[in-house]
């Protein structure tokens, strides 16, 4: 590059104050009239020798700068390092301004046009090794800044040092630092376009410090040695028509150390995969283990969307952890959060002194009930760094499917806002285009790159069609939670029995409209807070029938169509509600009542798993028929699950009532041996022992519209199932 030896007053005074936009422009080699000039910014430096290819010196650098403005005139433009001396400690490096830009302009293109579907391996801290020389290249998104530079321990955290080159195609600063390495703290200092001056954790960090500290940490480049290659193959092949029983985990108040620490992965690994696997789940879900710097948030709030938290481990931890969670047969749902994230002003929040990645009009970049900013999806960039973030947990950690938190918020632009406090789309109407295009571009991207992932929407609106395709104008999830019947079924169950007549249709309601999405049953942790109680607590009557009802409402959840979630603790009967400060109450299990429900839950599953006419049909209406519907002065329900073909079908009766019911008759398909599969009374789950000793023969004798009939004894506040055998 040509350029005059000497720089005037006002570009020098700029770019020692840490002003100047082209740093590249000034430091680093440039060739003369006269030969070539080298030029380094070094604040605090004593002396700075040149030394070339065989470790000879070439020359001094004279300061021409008080604040550390070096400077060397050579005839010729040779290879060459810095040896400097900071008050003693001599220093050897490659310069910063020497390597040329490292993004290749596919990686421009891609990131100006938001379809970088690898952001997590182009941005951020890479390590790599260029001519030969180690080092990390640093690039960021920061279009509107008037300077970037990276600062960390290794340049005092002084933003002068290692000021960043703009690649104005894109909007992306980038510099590559010689002879740093993994484990090196950084972040970046922004000089705002509104003349602000702020540090900033990387966006695209893939490790970091524990809260409250703040520094992002250069990552390992290392491949993670995967040992999964059997469980991803099958996940492809894996169908709607399959079991899916979540556990979902509050990772650092599942169980705790004994002085209140956190578990690690490594821990986690050893005591949580055997518990949820010896329970029979098909899949944990993980509430979000991306970086947050509030621990009350529950990870809702995140900063880091390609970090794992690090307080239970490094990045390599958690990948070893999904690793052996698929080598015990688990899947792993992450749960993640493109809606909005919090104002910490070492975040995302004008992050280069304007409205980056949020909305600058609060009427659409601000969730006024969390505090929080929202993402402006009307922007390629934004879109691709959330895309991208989401293929990252897919493809770097091999998570087997997302769960994107409040999508309700996404869709309508006037969620949780009165007349005047929102601003509608372009045809005057209240849906959120630009996030309904965002999640049709994000289910396509999964589909391609990660096929058999899947995509849970926990969406709490009748908005049409979620888990339709993007290509039939569905916003493409492969699944959805049905809020609606989790509030109509806990409403119900919470009452007390002899008012439960006059509420039947809470519990049919839900299947008015079961098959018009791909369903998960959820019994989240937005049950069990906000002075809700715990699951076991809503339950009315005196102890025992606390424990009844709700081992009753389990056993209806698992066999009504819909696959099935469950937050941690209610599968023992948790009593207290959930505390995120605290691990759940694991000596409420030397309870025998307690043990019992979990007894159930474990029996549950192995139903669950094994009786195809519990799951293979969940989608669609041919799966499931009911038998009793209307006796509402009884609170009894009678229905048919049926499963693949030339399986028998499974006939499941609920008594929502503290009487047992003698001689009750109900139609089934077929006479002949009808084996009791399933018991909620049965005293091994702490019931009182009543039932039909195993199975009842049916009689061809019809009722319901059914050829045979069933007499039988329905246990008090109890689910019972029956299989035709023999």
């Amino acid at each position: 590059m040509r350029n005059d030896r000497f720089l005037d007053g006002e570009t020098t005074a700029a770019l020692v104050q840490g002003r100047h936009g082209d740093p590249f422009a000034l430091l680093g080699p440039h060739i003369t009239a006269s030969g070539a000039v080298i030029r380094a910014l070094l604040p605090g430096a004593d002396a700075v020798s040149l030394i070339g290819p065989e470790g000879e010196t070439v020359a001094e650098l004279r300061c021409v700068h008080p604040d550390g403005l070096f400077e060397a005139a050579l005839s010729e433009l040779i290879p060459y390092r810095f040896r400097i001396n900071w008050h003693g400690v001599t220093q050897e490096t490659e310069d910063p301004y020497a390597f040329p830009p490292l993004l290749g302009e596919l990686d421009i293109y891609l990131l100006a046009e938001g379809r970088h579907r690898q952001i997590g391996t182009c941005l951020g801290a890479q390590p790599m090794e260029v001519a030969g020389v180690a080092g990390v290249r640093f690039a960021v998104w920061a279009p509107n800044a008037r300077r970037v530079s990276v600062i960390g321990n290794f340049n005092g955290w002084d933003g002068r040092r290692n000021p960043m080159r703009l690649r104005i195609e894109c909007g992306v600063w980038e510099i590559f630092i010689p002879r740093l390495f993994q484990g090196e703290l950084y972040k970046y200092e922004i000089f705002g376009a509104d003349g602000t001056l702020t540090a900033h954790a990387d966006p695209v960090a893939r490790a970091a410090e524990a809260p409250p500290a703040t520094a992002s940490i250069v990552a390992s480049a290392a491949p993670f040695a995967w040992s999964d290659r059997d469980w991803q193959a099958q996940r492809v092949l894996r169908k709607d028509a399959a079991p899916l029983a979540i556990y979902e985990v509050h990772v650092s108040s599942w169980r705790r150390h004994a002085d209140g620490r956190s578990l690690s992965w490594e821990v986690l690994a050893e005591q949580l995969i055997p518990y949820v696997r010896d329970l029979g789940f098909t899949h944990l879900e993980l509430m979000p283990v991306m970086l947050h710097p509030f621990g009350g948030s529950w990870g809702y709030q995140p900063l880091g969307q390609f970090v794992p938290m690090p307080e239970f481990g490094p990045p390599e931890a958690f990948a070893a952890f999904v690793d052996r969670c698929h080598r015990a047969g688990l899947g792993v749902i992450l749960d993640w959060v493109p809606a909005h994230f919090p104002a910490d002003a070492h975040g995302l929040a004008r992050f280069d002194g304007t409205a980056l990645y949020e909305h600058l009009d609060p009427r659409e970049g601000m969730h006024r009930d969390w505090n929080t900013f929202i993402y402006n999806l009307g922007r390629n960039e934004v879109r691709g760094f959330l895309i991208g973030s989401a293929l990252y947990w897919l493809e770097h950690f091999h998570a087997d499917g997302l769960r994107v938190d409040a999508v309700a918020s996404m869709l309508y632009r006037d969620y949780s806002r009165t007349e005047g406090e929102w601003i509608p789309n372009r045809y005057g109407g209240r849906e959120n285009l630009e996030a309904i295009a965002f999640l049709q571009e994000l289910s396509r991207a999964i589909g391609e790159t990660s096929p058999g992932a899947m995509l849970i929407a926990e969406e709490s609106t009748a908005w049409p069609g979620v888990t339709r395709p993007a290509s039939e104008d569905g916003l493409g999830f492969t699944h959805k939670w049905n809020m609606g019947w989790m509030h109509d079924t806990l409403r119900y169950i919470s009452r007390d029995p002899v008012h439960r007549s006059h509420h039947h249709d809470d519990m049919t309601f839900g299947l008015l409209y079961a098959f018009f999405e791909h369903f998960i049953l959820p019994i989240s942790h937005d049950e069990v807070v906000y002075g809700k109680g715990s699951l076991l607590g809503r339950m009315p009557g005196d102890h025992w029938q606390k424990f009844a009802n709700l081992r009753a409402y389990l056993a209806f959840m698992w066999t009504h169509p819909g696959k099935k979630l469950l937050f941690m603790g209610g599968e023992f009967g948790q009593s207290e509600e959930w505390n995120h400060d605290t691990q759940l109450s694991w000596h409420l299990l030397n309870d025998p009542m307690h043990a019992g429900l979990l007894y159930l839950l474990r029996d549950l599953n192995a139903i669950y798993r094994r009786e195809s006419a519990l799951f293979a049909r969940d989608f669609t209406p041919d799966g499931f028929r009911w038998v009793i519907v209307d006796d509402r002065m009884q609170s009894v329900f009678a229905w048919l699950r049926f499963g693949i073909e030339d399986s028998a079908p499974l006939m499941v009766l609920c008594n929502f009532t503290p009487v047992p019911l003698h001689d009750y008759r109900v139609g089934v398909p077929e006479a002949g041996r009808w084996a009791e599969v399933l018991n909620t009374d049965a005293s091994v789950y702490g019931g009182s022992g009543m039932g039909n000793l195993g199975g009842v023969n049916a009689t061809a004798c019809g009722s319901h519209g059914f050829p045979a009939a069933l007499t039988l004894t329905l246990p008090p506040l109890a689910v019972i199932a029956l299989k035709r055998v023999g």
